[in-house]
């Protein structure tokens, strides 16, 4: 009798668990069992650990062998245990000193000849290692470079279980295969979304323009509605390029979620550019808050985590998928709930929708004829519900410009001179609501806006009280309003927001007032 163990990673969304891989050998009838809540990808790699140990010239053992991963009350899942497996297994065989294994966390999947394949989620499995003590990781040599972004971490990349054997001890049976050409285990680019231009390229749209630059300083949420070909999309991607980079812990979170959704290469290293998802209309449930099997996979909310989630004609989605955005923008995160256990994932995002007026798009137009009922515009703005208007901060109308005004139009200001005035808006945010741990305008709560430290004084609040008196503003949506008051004064460079910025938050907020802010 005989055992062996090392340690591996159990991602449960954003959280990693170690998990310690046990094998044990036993006399007894031959068998080969798999214990410790497994799914069906990881009952599979019985038959891959034990073609890969026989490919390196071991001999499997004919007598009865348990494998176990310990907790046995978390659900495991995916093809990453192989490879620990395997050297738990080879431990108790003798065939690597029992001890070899434990100060490892060992991460990767097995093929049949002992190659070492790549895996999804190696940084998140790698920093939760990191946070539980651990330090040194052994993993395929394709994620190398992705494991070692993490400080601190230790990193060994093999390509071919003999390799681990030589490198844990063992005498090496098998002559190691040369480097294959590189795996990039990413699905697509992690900087999916559409091409960011310049702001330089936009004429004719300066009110637009400004909306976008206040929406960038505060974080906020923005709606624009307009007709066809007004600009909406041309504004919406050029939005990426104005936002400052992303801190180190941003750069790491958010490259945590692309890595654990399979959208991460490794070959730029971190994500530093706020993220831009721009999802087709037609999305899931499931591709928009994330979904699967077991424990979900993210969706298009947590892969905009930090960056833009962008909804281009935004009627055409399903009521369920706009009306799911609700909670992540109240909350900045996304709680799914399975018979597996529950998966939590970052989604503090910044929404932009774009919707036309109508179904044909032409109303409003000073050119076109809308050939739309009444009843068929408001059927079809009624798409937005009342309680996702309400939490849209900025709502305008973007009209299409002449060709005359195309012409005579300056050009708006460069993306390099707008992220300069952003990055000034934000730095004031950053130094105005450091103690209370706020960062931009968008988080800061509404309570807190109507005391005394708000920084409103009693004649703007009640000015804006007057206004919900009236119905013309929800309760929430005068919140929003006080944020967009103090972004509107930062980008002035003031410290202290005068009614003249309530004037110019309203305008933003009321701008699209005919859409139908009914609120709750």
């Amino acid at each position: 009798m005989s055992a062996g163990y090392t340690w591996s990673v159990c991602l449960l969304a954003m959280e990693a668990k170690l998990v310690r891989v046990e094998a044990h050998i036993s006399d007894g009838l031959a068998a080969y069992n798999l214990v410790g809540l497994p799914d069906a990808a990881v009952r599979e790699a019985r038959d891959r650990v034990r073609s890969a140990v026989s490919s390196c010239f071991i001999e499997w053992p004919d007598v009865r062998v348990v494998l176990n991963l310990s907790p046995a009350s978390l659900p495991k899942t995916g093809s990453g245990y192989d490879l620990a497996m395997a050297v738990a297994m080879l431990a108790a065989m003798q065939v690597i000193p029992k001890a070899a294994g434990d100060s490892y966390v060992v991460i990767g999947e097995l093929g049949l000849d002992g190659r070492i394949i790549p895996v999804r989620g190696i940084l998140p499995s790698v920093l939760g290692g990191i946070k539980q003590g651990k330090t040194k990781f052994l993993v395929p040599e394709a994620n190398v470079d992705e494991a070692e972004l993490v400080p601190g971490a230790k990193v060994t990349g093999v390509r071919h279980l003999g390799q681990v054997i030589e490198l844990l001890g063992g005498e090496l049976l098998v002559e190691i295969p040369p480097p294959e050409e590189p795996v990039n285990v990413a699905e697509d680019e992690p900087r999916s979304g559409l091409t960011v231009g310049d702001f330089s390229d936009i004429r004719g749209q300066a009110a637009a323009c400004h909306a976008m630059e206040v929406a960038a300083a505060g974080g906020h949420h923005l709606l624009m509605v307009g007709t066809p070909g007004s600009g909406k999309t041309m504004l919406a991607s050029r939005l990426p390029g104005i936002l400052p980079p992303l801190s180190d812990l941003e750069a790491v979170a958010v490259t945590a979620i692309h890595s654990l959704a399979g959208k991460f290469s490794s070959s730029e290293g971190l994500i530093r550019r706020p993220p831009f998802q721009a999802p087709h209309h037609s999305a899931t449930l499931a591709a928009m808050v994330g979904g699967g099997s077991g424990i979900p996979r993210p969706g298009a909310a947590s892969l905009a985590h930090c960056g833009v989630l962008f909804l281009d004609e935004a009627p055409e989605f399903g009521m369920r998928v706009l009306d799911s955005l609700r909670e992540p923008l109240e909350s900045g995160e996304i709680t799914l709930h399975r018979a597996a256990g529950a998966a939590v994932y970052p989604a503090s995002f910044q929404l932009i929708m774009a919707a036309n007026p109508c179904p044909c798009g032409n109303a409003g137009s000073r050119r076109l004829t809308c050939n739309c009922t009444p009843f068929a515009r408001k059927r079809y703005l009624e798409r937005l519900s009342g309680p996702l208007l309400d939490r849209m901060d900025i709502q305008i109308q973007v009209e299409t410009p002449g060709r005359g005004a195309l012409s005579t139009a300056q050009p708006a200001d460069t993306t390099e001179v707008v992220a300069r005035r952003v990055a000034q808006a934000r730095g004031a945010q950053q130094e105005r609501w450091k103690e209370a741990g706020w960062e931009i305008n968008r988080q800061i709560p509404g309570p807190f806006l109507r005391s005394r430290r708000g920084g409103f004084t009693p004649e703007i609040l009640g000015k804006l009280d007057g206004v919900v008196e009236k119905g013309l503003l929800s309760m929430r949506g005068a919140q929003r309003v006080l944020r967009l008051a103090w972004t509107v004064a930062d980008l002035e460079g003031k410290t202290i927001p005068g009614m003249e910025h309530l004037g110019a938050a309203m305008s933003l907020r009321r701008q699209g007032a005919e859409i139908g802010n009914h609120g709750d």
